[in-house]
């Protein structure tokens, strides 16, 4: 199997959507469901079933989807170790979905005038490892949200942002200007994978949540989050600053007793280098004057 087809079927299996998954690979539609196609018949299995509103992992699409993570996992670190052998001066920043925000583009030129002969390579994290394979080497240095465990990682916040529930619009609740947790008793809350940080997994939940609350499904990433707001009913906490990427049918409100969102620049703390350390520097000065 290819490492390039299997990277296409975990886009397409965490986008359930063909044409979602050609945007995140910056492809077109045709040759991605070809590679599809070709993948599963180098494997001899049906791996999704296609439908209008998109696919669904069939049981052996299931299997290659925890396969194929690890396999791509397991590659990026063997690039790693390859990198850091050969001396080559390559940063590697993770970031979640919602953290190369607009302010990013401002991060990205300042750090190009510091260092226009370093190359950068991204890693996009879902939600069961909020340090983006920090400790493993997977990235250098990560632009994420706390709280998460961070023994052997060093962490400087670069703002905190104000957290709300993401709700359907035909929700009684949507309407209102705030809420609080103790009025979304009965609402099922989306839940996170097992062996996620137990941390960032309770913050995300609720941060000690009042009452018994129904369990919603288990996601992975952003996206999958909002079509389990939008498509069952439940309910998730975001940072208030993705409103603006929510898509029809749902709104966010805010919480008022929930902890804000602290966005955080974060790098393990025994790799730390001259590269890191500029990076870093170049984040909170960057954070810094917008927030002035």
């Amino acid at each position: 199997m290819e490492l390039r087809l299997l990277r296409y079927f975990v886009a397409v299996t965490e986008e359930r959507h063909f044409g979602r998954a050609a945007a995140r690979l910056h492809m077109t539609q045709p040759p991605l469901s070809r590679a599809i196609r070709q993948l599963e018949t180098d494997l001899g299995v049906t791996l999704l079933r296609r439908s209008a509103a998109g696919v669904a992992l069939t049981a052996a699409g299931e299997t290659l989807y925890t396969e194929a993570r690890t396999l791509l996992a397991e590659a990026e670190q063997a690039r790693a170790r390859v990198t850091a052998a050969a001396g080559t001066a390559t940063l590697t920043v993770g970031v979640l979905a919602d953290s190369a925000d607009e302010v990013g583009g401002r991060l990205a030129a300042a750090f190009r005038r510091r260092h226009p002969e370093v190359p950068i390579r991204f890693r996009e994290a879902d939600f069961t490892d909020p340090t983006i394979g920090l400790r493993n080497g997977l990235v250098d240095v990560a632009l994420t949200r706390s709280p998460f465990d961070d023994t052997g990682i060093s962490v400087r916040a670069l703002r905190s942002d104000q957290v709300g529930v993401v709700l359907r619009t035909d929700d009684p609740l949507a309407g209102r200007t705030v809420l609080r947790r103790a009025d979304l008793a009965g609402h099922p809350w989306f839940q996170l994978p097992d062996g996620t940080d137990a941390l960032w997994r309770d913050y995300w939940n609720g941060a000690t949540p009042v009452g018994e609350r129904p369990a919603g499904p288990v996601v992975r990433t952003v996206h999958e989050c909002l079509q389990t707001v939008l498509w069952n009913g439940a309910v998730g906490i975001a940072p208030l600053t993705l409103a603006h990427a929510l898509p029809d049918g749902l709104t966010v409100v805010p919480l008022a007793d929930m902890p804000p969102s602290p966005l955080v620049v974060a790098w393990a703390a025994a790799r730390e280098n001259p590269v890191i350390r500029s990076f870093v520097q170049i984040a909170v000065t960057t954070y810094r004057s917008t927030r002035a």
